[in-house]
């Protein structure tokens, strides 16, 4: 079995630590390869950078289709995945779509970290699609109180402020980026983490095998 991971931005630093961020749960069951969408901005963070991804996502999924068995679209706000998954015959699932649906399964209210405020409507706008908003705890990013701390301890901040005050008993990673925070909170809190990518091979592999 072979999965294509799209990275919809243009970064391959990221490509990279999505990779790497899979071989545990992959341990060598099946092959799975991450390419960047070409002409893609550096980062997915605004309406605007998803346009801009548009056409090398389509690009790499039309030039893909016949050597892999499954998709998966690497960005939590799932740009375009309406219209990957048009294209292709296989299975395709977006990072943010697996995520929340799987949290929604786990437990009773999920809440979602992201890395910027401004990202905030983007998240909410996206879980109301899948109407999974009634099980929506929170969806927070890293303020002015805890921008000095070092990455995983600011994630861990607001991740015990979603449990705390929002009555969130799991949490998902909001980007592709935060890709193998994961295991670093699951350590500190007592409620599952769910890294999108993940989440997202998980259902594809399964969808794959079953055919």
């Amino acid at each position: 079995m072979k999965i294509l991971i799209i990275n919809p931005n243009s970064d391959p630093q990221m490509g990279k630590e999505i990779l790497t961020s899979t071989e545990d749960f992959v341990k060598g069951r099946f092959e799975v390869v991450c390419k960047n969408a070409p002409g893609a901005p550096a980062f997915i963070e605004t309406y605007e950078d998803m346009s801009k991804a548009a056409p090398g996502m389509i690009q790499l999924a039309k030039a893909n289709e016949s050597k892999f068995d499954a998709f998966v679209v690497a960005c939590h706000y799932d740009p375009h995945l309406d219209v990957m998954k048009e294209i292709l015959k296989k299975p395709v699932i977006g990072i943010g779509e697996a995520s929340i649906k799987i949290a929604s399964i786990l437990g009773h209210r999920f809440s979602i970290l992201t890395t910027d405020e401004h990202s905030i409507p983007i998240h909410e706008e996206l879980v109301r699609k899948y109407n999974l908003d009634d099980v929506l705890a929170s969806v927070r990013a890293p303020g002015r109180e805890v921008e000095e701390s070092r990455e995983e301890k600011k994630y861990l901040e607001i991740a015990r402020l979603a449990i705390e005050k929002d009555r969130a008993d799991v949490i998902v990673l909001g980007c592709a980026g935060l890709t193998g925070l994961d295991r670093i909170l699951h350590q500190e809190l007592d409620v599952p983490v769910l890294d999108g990518v993940v989440c997202a091979l998980i259902i594809a592999a399964g969808l794959a095998e079953i055919g």
